[in-house]
C-alpha cells in the first residue's frame, strides 16, 4: 500500500484490501507497463494527457463541492486547496506536455471527452451533488491514492531517460505524497463515526472510482471513442 494508509480497521485499509486485485490490474496494465518502460507510443500518451486535462476540470469541481460539504473549517481549506492544485499545479504539468506535443488551446477545446472520461467526470460530479460528504470522500480518494501508488511503482523501475519522466516525478514526488496522505486521513476521519450502512456506501463509491481509474487508462491505450 502507499504511504499514509490508515491503521487496522480504518476505512482506507479496508477499501484498499477490497480492491487490491483491481489495483494490481491497473499497475500491470499495458498503458502503465509501457509508460514505465518508456515505450508507450507518443500518440497514446498524447490522447491520455488531453483527456486527463479535461478530467481535472471535473475533478476540481467535485473537490470544490466537497469543500462546500466539509463539516469543519479545516476540511473546507483542505478541499479548496486540493481543487486549486488540481487546476493550477497539474495544469502546469500538462502545459509542458501540450507544448511538446503541439496541442494548442483550440485543439484542446475541440477534442471531446471520451466515453471513459465523460463517465468518470459525471460520476464524481453527480456524487458531489447527490451524496453525503462521507461517500464523496470515498469516491475522490482513488484518484489520489492510485496515482500515487502507480507513480511510486513506475518510479522504482523507470530509467532516468524515460521520455515521460516529468509525469513520473510528479506523482512519485513528496508534494503529491502529502496531498494523498491528507486525503486518506480526511476519508478515514469521515468514516470514523459512519454507520455500517454508510461505510458500505463509501466502499461502493471507492470501488466504482477504482474501476473508472482502470477504464480511463485502458480507454486511452485503446483509443476508445464514441461509436456515434
Amino acid at each position: 500500500m502507499a504511504n499514509g494508509d490508515g491503521g487496522p480497521g480504518s476505512f482506507s485499509r479496508e477499501a484498499w484490501e477490497r480492491n487490491a486485485a483491481a489495483y494490481e490490474a491497473i499497475r500491470s496494465m499495458p498503458f502503465n507497463a509501457e509508460l514505465a518502460a518508456g515505450s508507450l507510443p507518443r500518440d497514446t500518451f498524447r490522447r491520455y494527457i488531453v483527456q486527463d486535462a479535461h478530467y481535472l476540470i471535473g475533478f476540481g469541481r467535485a473537490l470544490s463541492l466537497a469543500a462546500a460539504k466539509a463539516p469543519d473549517p479545516d476540511g473546507i481549506v483542505q478541499f479548496s486547496r486540493a481543487a486549486q492544485e488540481a487546476i493550477v499545479v497539474e495544469r502546469a504539468l500538462h502545459d509542458g506536455f501540450f507544448r511538446d506535443y503541439g496541442i494548442g488551446p483550440e485543439t484542446f477545446a475541440a477534442t471531446p471527452l471520451t466515453p471513459a472520461c465523460d463517465h468518470y467526470v459525471c460520476y464524481l460530479v453527480a456524487t458531489a451533488y447527490a451524496e453525503p460528504f462521507e461517500v464523496l470522500c470515498a469516491a475522490l480518494l482513488p484518484c489520489f491514492w492510485i496515482y500515487k501508488a502507480v507513480g511510486d511503482d513506475i518510479f522504482s523501475r523507470a530509467a532516468p531517460d524515460n521520455p515521460y519522466r516529468a509525469w513520473i516525478d510528479t506523482y512519485a514526488g513528496e508534494d503529491f505524497a502529502g496531498a494523498v496522505a491528507a486525503m486518506i486521513a480526511a476519508t478515514d476521519h469521515a468514516a470514523r463515526d459512519a454507520s455500517v450502512v454508510m461505510r458500505e456506501r463509501m466502499h461502493r463509491a471507492f470501488t466504482q472510482a477504482t474501476r473508472l481509474e482502470w477504464l480511463f487508462w485502458d480507454s486511452a491505450y485503446r483509443g476508445a471513442a464514441w461509436p456515434l
